[in-house]
Parts: C-alpha cells; structure tokens; sequence
C-alpha cells in the first residue's frame, strides 16, 4: 500500500500540500494539463524551489489574472466571492478523473459546512470569499489530482499546530486559529506552539481533516520520498510541511482483522449515496459497495456495506450517520489474508510505468498501475490497452 504522510512542521495550507507533493514527484506540467480542464479563466500557476532556513522547499503560487497585473484590487474581489454551487459546477464541467472530482467535491462541502455555521448561515448562502479564489480550487483540486498521480492510497497527518495571534480574513481581523479552521479541527488531534501566525489555514484544514484517513505519528512504512511544500511567510523555524511517501509492506504471515459496516436505506439519493461512498474512502474505507435490496412494505432500496480497519471503523461510522439517513449500523468482523506486495517500474516507448506485484505459493502476478498507463494513453493519444500490453511485455523482459 503506498502511502503519505504529512508532517504538519509548521502547519498545512493548501500551496504548501501541493508543494510538497511537487516535491515528490508530480509533474508540475501534468497537473498544469490536468487543471486547464477547469472552467475558471485565465491564470498561471509556478512552482519554484526556496530556502527555508536551509530546507529547500517547493512554493507554490497561483496569479488568478495573470494578463491583467494592473487590475484594481476591487476587481480580483469579484473573482473570490463563489458559492459552493458555483464551485461544485465548475469541478463537475471539467473533464477529470471521477475520484479527483469526489475528492474535491467532498473537500469544498465540508469547508461550506464550517463556512455556515460560523456564520449562522446555510451551505447554499455561503460565500466563500478567500477560499472561493481561483487559487484555492487549483490547490484543492491540484491536491486531489496529485493523490491520483502519485498512487496514494492512504494518507495520515502529523497533528496540527494551529498558531496564534490574529489573521485578517474577509470579514475583519479574526483570532487564530480563524473560526472556520477552529470548527474544521473539531475531533481532529492539535499541537501547541508559541509561534504566533496561521500556521493552519481553512484550505489546508479542510484538505487534511477531510482526505486523510488517521492521525499520530509516522507510521512503520519503506520510504520512497521526501519533499518539502514551502509556506509564503518566514517564521523563527521552518515554515515548510514535510511529505514522506512510502508503502507499508503487507504479507501472509498472520490473518489481519477488518471491520464491515452495513446499513439499509429506502429513502437516499443517488447523489447522496455517490457523496456518501468519497466520504467512506476519505474517512479510510478499504472498500465501499452498493446492492439492491427489497425492503418491508415492498420498497426498494439498497444496501450500503463498508470494509474498514478497526482504526477506521468510528470514522467511517460517522460518515455513515451523517451522510445517510440510516438510524442504525450493523457491524461484523472479518479475518482476510493479503498478497506480499512489492512495486517495479518497468519502460515502454511512451514512458516507465510501475507495475504491482503480488505472490502466492511462488507464483508472482503482476497488474501495471492505472494511473501511470492513463497518463501516457492521454499524452500520446493511444488506446489504454496498448500501454496496458506494453507495460506487461517490459515487465516480462524485466523478470
């Protein structure tokens, strides 16, 4: 399983997380492809390597009027205030990969819903102002698209050091951490500092709190990489956060306990239950399916089963509660045995792609990584099977 961790060094915003997934290997040209697909004009992103106090960090930076730097600072206003319909629209109109949209769909939803109630307000009249800037949706669905490239498959948070001080925000000078922030972080692990700045913005909270499956140390894994994402301020230490991206061998030698979830539901949109299954995969679900079922008074409906660790099993109940309309939760355990697991790059005439290699009584089984054979079928306009063909054959001529 490969995996990353966020070493939250100075906190988390949303350009440090891209940054440091730049860092670790995702392409700035691919994601610049990948975010032209969003309908919101004009603007360029950079990323460009700094020091922080002796770290070499990658920072990002969006200009949302790159044509226009005479612009009044009236006129970039009217670029920042969206509601999340609008925002929604715009990541469902761009042609990108379903699970970068759900990724991000559940990211803004979750910021709206901090959004209104520090507001007194509903989720529809929520304007977001700083994090409805063009910046905030290419760093929000930039993140998402780099958990794709990159292959994570689970992502763990140091816990987050909030700062302190005041910020100035849209409405006037809140303290730190800002209201929105304070409510995203409920539930979620924080650590003291006594540097006094936002080391945690409402975009770098609603990311992590939404998409990463645990929180604690770092976790027994191999490390493939580290990067650094740089902040914009310089502070008495650092101001970078740390990426380590790494796989967790998983083996044979004893049974490993799961949890399933179930629930039966008569009365729940399609749209909610697509919602449902991105919350269940953020909040750690190993797997998440739906079956039609026939219920009393011959309703239809369906049955919602959930697979999760036993770590991961009150979060998942959570979203379960709060994402459907079920008053109740059935569980059960199960014991499972997983394939040694190992990963091999191998070349083709159009790039590497890595192959997953599993073994049983002697025998390998080797599938080349979707992601890495989309990729290159869209960069070279050729049928997905054909690099799904070559990545096999290299791999043969590998072995």
């Amino acid at each position: 399983m490969q995996i990353a961790y966020f070493d939250c060094i100075s906190g988390i915003s949303g350009n440090m997380a891209l940054g440091a997934m730049i860092a670790c290997g995702l392409d700035v040209e691919y994601l610049r492809t990948e975010l032209a697909k969003l309908p919101i004009g004009s603007w360029e992103l950079s990323a460009t390597q700094v020091q922080k106090l002796g770290i070499a960090a990658t920072h990002v930076e969006v200009d949302d009027h790159p044509h226009h730097h005479d612009h009044s600072h009236h006129h970039h206003q009217q670029h920042q205030h969206r509601g999340l319909a609008d925002i929604l629209a715009i990541i469902n109109a761009a042609d990108l990969a379903g699970s970068v949209k759900m990724k991000a769909t559940a990211v803004f939803t979750r910021l709206a819903e901090a959004e209104a109630k520090v507001h007194g307000s509903t989720m529809e009249e929520v304007h977001f102002h700083e994090v409805g800037a063009i910046d905030a949706i290419i760093d929000i669905v930039g993140f998402c698209i780099g958990i794709e490239t990159l292959a994570i498959e689970r992502i763990v948070s140091s816990p987050l050091p909030l700062g302190s001080g005041w910020v100035k925000c849209a409405h006037g000078v809140f303290p730190v951490p800002a209201p929105a922030t304070a409510l995203l972080t409920e539930g979620f692990p924080i650590a003291s500092t006594d540097i006094e700045a936002e080391l945690v913005t409402p975009t770098g909270a609603a990311l992590i709190t939404t998409l990463a499956a645990s929180f604690g140390p770092l976790p027994t894994m191999k490390v493939l990489q580290v990067g650094y994402g740089a902040g914009t301020r310089d502070l008495p230490r650092p101001n970078v956060l740390r990426l380590f991206l790494g796989e967790v061998a998983e083996t044979t030698d004893a049974p490993v306990e799961i949890v399933g979830l179930e629930v039966n539901l008569d009365d729940t949109t399609g749209e909610t239950l697509g919602y449902a299954m991105d919350s269940l995969f953020a909040a750690g679900a190993l797997d998440v399916f739906f079956s039609p079922i026939q219920m009393k008074k011959n309703r239809p409906g369906i049955l919602l089963q959930v697979l999760c660790s036993p770590a991961d099993e009150a979060a998942c109940a959570d979203v379960l509660f709060r994402e459907t309309t079920t008053l109740g939760v059935r569980r059960t355990t199960y014991t499972r045995t997983v394939l040694p697991r190992r990963q091999v790059n191998v070349s083709t005439p159009w790039g590497d792609v890595r192959m997953k290699v599993s073994t049983w009584n002697g025998v390998e089984r080797a599938a080349p990584e979707y992601e890495d054979c989309r990729q290159l079928a869209e960069k070279y306009t050729i049928p997905l099977q054909q690099i799904y063909a070559a990545a096999q054959t290299g791999y043969r001529g590998v072995g």
